[in-house]
């Protein structure tokens, strides 16, 4: 964080935390670790409730969201405005359905937030928590021109193809992930694999082999809430590139 903080000079820092708590879920304990680190704003996805723990706080961090359209009734928020040094960052989070499990839509839903959250701040983020990389495209296209920025997360791989969009909205369909890079999505790989190949039951462990790091930086007009450039990063332990 100090290292990308004096290089990228970044306003406001927001983090995805459904896996924090080793794979599974997050916790209040480590959600104050990250509010200290200098983050601002915690997305989650398709592992909010896997740690009791988030129940007992959801409701009272707002710097906290869970995907918007889960169903009515659910416990947190699904969108909020973070403020920090100054600028304003509307932050909505968002999961797919494509072989995930069949909650709201989140292209009416999406419509429904951004639409009303551009009346009060220029800047958007939203992460889109999907597992099919074309309903992650679909939804950079759908809010295009909308929103400033959407950031695919879920499949945990960094992907290729971050672009600004016709519509100066700033697209990646995978942000990547922070974890070993030497296990199977930060998991100890031969118990992935056992489970690939018995498809017996497994408890999989976080590995802790060497790291990976992985984000985007974006610039955002605050005039316009338009994307005027975007930027992956990938750091590497023993290696420390940025591309």
């Amino acid at each position: 964080m100090p290292h990308l903080k004096s290089k990228f000079n970044p306003h406001i820092i927001i983090a995805n935390g459904e896996n924090a708590a080793s794979g599974r879920g997050i916790t209040a304990a480590i959600a104050k670790e990250f509010f200290d680190w200098g983050i601002h704003g915690i997305t989650m996805g398709n592992h909010t409730w896997d740690n009791k723990d988030i129940f007992e706080f959801i409701d009272d961090e707002p710097r906290l969201i869970r995907p918007a359209n889960f169903p009515e009734g659910t416990p947190g928020l699904g969108s909020t405005v973070i403020k920090a040094n100054g600028k304003e960052l509307g932050i909505v989070n968002l999961q797919g359905r494509t072989f995930l499990p069949p909650i709201d839509d989140p292209f009416r839903k999406a419509d429904e937030i951004v639409d009303q959250m551009k009346k009060k701040v220029k800047c958007i983020l939203v992460d889109f928590h999907a597992e099919a990389t074309s309903e992650k495209i679909a939804m950079g296209w759908h809010l295009d021109g909308r929103a400033s920025m959407v950031v695919g997360t879920h499949t945990h791989v960094q992907s290729n193809d971050d672009i600004l969009l016709p519509g100066r909205t700033a697209y990646i369909t995978d942000v990547g992930m922070v974890g070993s890079r030497e296990g199977i999505l930060g998991m100890e790989r031969e118990a992935v694999l056992r489970k690939f190949k018995t498809q017996l039951p497994v408890r999989f462990q976080v590995d802790n082999g060497k790291w990976q790091f992985h984000a985007v930086f974006v610039d955002i007009d605050d005039a316009t809430g338009e994307a005027k450039h975007i930027e992956k990063i990938r750091l590497l332990e023993d290696e420390w590139v940025i591309n």
